[in-house]
């Protein structure tokens, strides 16, 4: 008599294959970003023609008051820095999510998220490579506002790193929730620009708010109302060794809610993304 035994089934993956995982997903994201070096000069254009051109006029316009975390006047220029930064991931994130949707459409998405690891799993892997791009152009922007004489404490370049990962998540998971809902390609340039220039002007990134409350008290609730102000906010108090509670609770809160949101969305029995005719994603 011959006994066979049954082999279990298997539940889970082993740790190694979630970073076999993570590994593929942001070798792939880098790979990307060497050869799109186009994608980079860009993103650090923006926030020098804002460092070089419009902090020179404004220089003498705007003067900065003493204010949390400075213990000092400042120029405008290096109010403004913290500011910069975080508009540098908001680009990337965007940018970010434009990939996902021309991913999706050209199939590249498709076969990712129909793998058998959780879906909210690769989500997250995308994610974190999405912010990893985005630290290399932060700390390059910098460098060379280090030539420009903005240098903050040097453990502020170290402090700050928390902060920018946390913002960059908070981010990039707002873009991919966005792009969650983006059927077309061409449409999602109309919708950057509905977001980004809304989030970044109604903000603390180009002027303090209590300049912004003596001129407009509903723009002064809005910008307070605004995640992105909490990221600027966050990376301001970092890069100078402190830390905004207000700020990482929010940052930390919507970071959280986006990322839920984007997992939601791109469930295909759940969220905004639905099943075509032939079982694919639409």
């Amino acid at each position: 008599m011959t006994s066979t035994t049954a082999t279990p089934a298997r539940t889970g993956f082993s740790p190694s294959e979630y970073i076999v995982c993570l590994n593929g997903i942001v070798w792939r994201e880098a790979l990307r970003f060497l050869h799109q070096r186009e994608r980079f000069v860009s993103a650090l254009v923006r926030p020098l023609v804002w460092l070089f051109i419009f902090a020179a006029g404004f220089r003498q316009v705007l003067g900065i008051s003493i204010i949390p975390p400075y213990e000092t006047y400042i120029l405008y220029e290096v109010y403004i820095a913290p500011g910069l930064m975080a508009m540098i991931q908001l680009f990337n994130g965007m940018q970010s999510s434009l990939s996902m949707v021309y991913d999706r459409e050209m199939g590249n998405m498709r076969t990712l998220l129909v793998s058998p690891l959780p879906r909210g799993y690769l989500l997250f892997c995308k994610l974190l490579a999405g912010t990893a791009v985005s630290l290399l152009q932060v700390y390059a922007f910098l460098v060379i506002a280090w030539f420009w004489d903005i240098a903050p404490p040097t453990i502020g370049y170290l402090t700050v790193l928390p902060a920018l990962v946390l913002s960059g998540l908070m981010l990039g998971a707002l873009g991919m929730l966005i792009s969650s809902g983006i059927k077309q390609l061409e449409n999602f340039a109309g919708v950057m620009n509905f977001v980004i220039f809304p989030m970044f002007f109604a903000s603390s990134a180009l002027y303090p708010l209590w300049r912004v409350q003596e001129g407009s008290p509903m723009l002064y609730y809005v910008c307070q109302c605004n995640p992105f102000t909490h990221a600027v906010e966050l990376i301001r108090f970092a890069l100078y060794g402190k830390m905004n509670w207000v700020s990482l609770a929010v940052v930390g809160g919507c970071t959280v809610v986006f990322m839920a949101g984007a997992i939601l969305a791109y469930d295909p029995s759940r969220g905004l993304v639905r099943r075509g005719p032939g079982g694919g994603e639409a």
